[in-house]
């Protein structure tokens, strides 16, 4: 659609929650809003979570109804397993080309039964689920995951290596499995361009101190998402990789926060969420929170803090962390020095990791094709940071979210309504 010249239609790439609301409010005016994403599903890091803070508020509830509106909406083209290669032209007048992988199920025709996993002979580890649980070459990332149509990982698949596997084709009784399918080149016209990739937490293997990959008990902040997840690979039940549930535990704040230069804001109220998640699944359990500094930002979340204080939590300043193993037995010693730098340690069964946020491995190339800068520590930069955090130096290209910096939920959707509205006042 065009008016004075200018094309009407938006890209929006990534559909994380900042990308879902662009996108909805983008086609409440009538215009088609192209949402380009590279995974299979939408919803974004969000749909991980079992709860989000300050009202440990159900995090499906919150997405599941914006991932509807998405699928069923008129003036939105979905274009999932989809990657932008090249953006050409102008504010009003960019062509985009993108690829858009084949997915080998024909969503139309599959009605998500699921019934095409359990006779493939593949299984893997399933990264959505950071390898906690096993999935199969035809797979959906978790249950509930829209849309709810699987794809085919040919990387793995046992047919597109050359052998005669047709498994789950021959148990699927709607023929919605397509070989057959191609991957495609779209080129896309639209007027301006939303970028909402969101972020990746540091690798913990990066910060040895902290003894991830070397204990069998220290778990990302991502892994005791999933393990406190209802959809997840435990069903919801807290318990270590020995099967039994954990008598005490320490979360450790900030980790990578000296190597990457930055608070990322949210770590502390997400290291908070975890006291509850602990105390709802294990109420006699003891919590030991270190942290270097506390990020406690604004009158909701200082409420939140009150509360989490009155569960049983010891809070600890502390610096020079280190875990280590147990002389004896699977637990770990955790050992730091305090406020008045003595030499202190805390012994627990779990450890839990929360990790400083970062840009997407991505983030540089994706700056190339879009023509827009990164900052110092990778994030796509804003034109002026005193001024507005969505404004970029290539008029019409538009950045909301993590993308621009790690910020809470809240935070991402006010900024994709920033970009609508900033989109809906100069695109005309």
């Amino acid at each position: 659609m065009t008016d004075n010249g200018n094309n009407q239609d938006v890209l929006v790439l990534g559909a994380g929650l900042a990308g879902i609301e662009a996108s909805l409010l983008l086609a409440q005016t009538g215009r088609k809003v192209y949402l380009v994403e590279k995974t299979s599903y939408i919803g974004g890091t969000a749909i991980k979570f079992e709860e989000v803070f300050s009202n440990m508020e159900c995090s499906t509830c919150m997405v599941a109804p914006k991932q509807q509106d998405v699928l069923s909406s008129d003036n939105i083209e979905l274009l999932t397993l989809s990657e932008v290669e090249e953006v050409q032209g102008n504010f009003g007048d960019f062509t985009i080309k993108v690829r858009k992988k084949a997915r080998y199920v024909d969503m139309v025709n599959c009605i998500g039964c699921n019934e095409c996993f359990e006779p493939c002979p593949v299984s893997l580890k399933n990264e959505f689920e950071e390898d906690l649980s096993q999935r199969k070459a035809i797979y959906v990332p978790c249950a509930g995951a829209l849309p709810n149509v699987p794809s085919i990982d040919t990387e793995n698949c046992l047919r597109f290596k050359g052998e005669d596997c047709q498994a789950c084709k021959e148990a699927c009784m709607f023929e919605a499995i397509d070989y057959d399918q191609k991957d495609e080149q779209l080129e896309l016209k639209v007027g301006a361009i939303v970028v909402a990739t969101g972020f990746e937490p540091i690798d913990p293997k990066n910060t040895p101190e902290y003894g991830y990959g070397k204990y069998n008990h220290v778990y990302t902040a991502f892994e005791f998402e999933r393990l406190f997840a209802t959809n997840g690979p435990t069903e919801g039940e807290i318990v270590l990789k020995n099967g039994e549930k954990p008598r005490s535990a320490a979360i450790i704040h900030c980790v990578g926060r000296e190597q990457k230069g930055y608070c990322s804001s949210v770590c502390c109220m997400y290291s908070l969420k975890f006291v509850h998640y602990l105390k709802t699944r294990i109420p006699e359990i003891a919590i030991y929170e270190l942290h270097s500094d506390l990020c406690i930002p604004g009158k909701s979340y200082q409420k939140f803090y009150d509360e989490t204080m009155e569960m049983g939590v010891e809070l600890i300043r502390a610096k020079d962390i280190e875990v280590v193993g147990q002389d004896q037995g699977e637990g770990m010693r955790v050992k730091y020095k305090d406020a008045n730098n003595e030499e202190c340690e805390v012994s627990v069964d779990m450890v839990v990791l929360t990790s400083a946020i970062g840009p997407r491995t991505d983030a540089s190339t994706l700056a190339k094709v879009f023509d827009i800068a990164q900052d110092e520590n990778g994030f796509f930069k804003e034109e002026h940071p005193e001024i507005t955090s969505i404004v970029t130096s290539k008029k019409g290209v538009y950045i909301a979210g993590c993308a621009q910096g790690p910020k809470d939920i809240q935070k991402s959707i006010s900024e994709a309504d920033a970009v609508v509205g900033k989109i809906l006042s100069t695109l005309t």
